[in-house]
């Protein structure tokens, strides 16, 4: 976990320097092993002292940014199933806003891999909204991607940005990632920014990753290649109010 935290502050401190306000880390940022270890990491929310809570913290103070955890393990009553919740930290380093995943992956594929998040994690119940800044921000996590009917949610409570830190399989990412994303971006007519894992995983899992931010068009802004980096960009409230005034399909609704 120790080495996965100071990746993060590194890939923190280059997309600081570079004049991102806004740092999103992927799924599983702190804890990518086993998923029956991932009792052991679990904190409480609000433990300033706690390691994973304690570095965001300092990271976001330190560089003076928005910092979003895009998934990390979090007690809960049922010690044995924490939630998989993402957590946002504010420029001072206080905790701002969380997000318990509400969609938990139960999948058997055909390369033969078996994933049951269920059966260690905790699902959450409710969409969540925050303020960043001028914008109003949805938080998802990974798997809530396929499930458009979250992000319709979102879209009523004002999101303008939809953050979808994931941590793709490969063999789904291949052909679903850009797919899902896009489509994402443009019914919601928000930009969405997608941090994600990348590389080979304990248990033989591997990631697609490819983080990117798509804008309310769905045209893609900005994307990591293979690799560990960083995708930056910018959010305009001006594309955002161009694209909805010119195709008014949030008004459209009817159901």
């Amino acid at each position: 976990m120790h080495e996965n935290l100071a990746v993060c502050a590194e890939l923190c401190a280059a997309a600081a320097s570079r004049g991102a306000k806004l740092v999103v880390l992927p799924e599983n940022f702190a804890f990518m092993g086993p998923d029956s270890e991932r009792q052991n990491h679990a904190e409480l929310l609000g433990d300033q002292e706690a390691p994973i809570q304690r570095a965001l913290s300092s990271l976001a103070r330190r560089h003076a940014v928005f910092l979003v955890g895009g998934g990390m393990p979090e007690r809960g009553e049922n010690a044995e199933r924490p939630f998989n919740t993402a957590v946002v930290f504010d420029p001072t380093g206080t905790l701002v806003g969380s997000y318990r995943k509400i969609h938990l992956f139960d999948v058997d594929l055909s390369d033969g891999t078996t994933l049951r998040e269920s059966a260690t994690t905790t699902a959450g119940t409710e969409p969540v909204l925050i303020r960043i800044g001028d914008f109003g921000v949805g938080l998802s996590i990974c798997y809530d991607l396929r499930f458009p009917e979250l992000y319709r949610a979102l879209g009523r409570l004002g999101a303008e940005v939809l953050l979808a830190p994931s941590a793709f399989t490969l063999h789904t990412g291949k052909d679903h990632w850009h797919v899902l994303l896009r489509a994402r971006a443009v019914e919601s007519q928000c930009y969405v920014v997608a941090a994600a894992q990348w590389g080979k995983h304990p248990l033989g899992r591997t990631t697609y990753g490819h983080a990117l931010i798509a804008d309310p068009w769905g045209t893609v802004i900005a994307e990591c290649s293979d690799g560990r980096g960083f995708a930056l960009g910018t959010i305009e409230a001006g594309r955002l109010a161009s694209v909805r005034a010119s195709l008014p399909s949030l008004e459209h609704r009817k159901l």
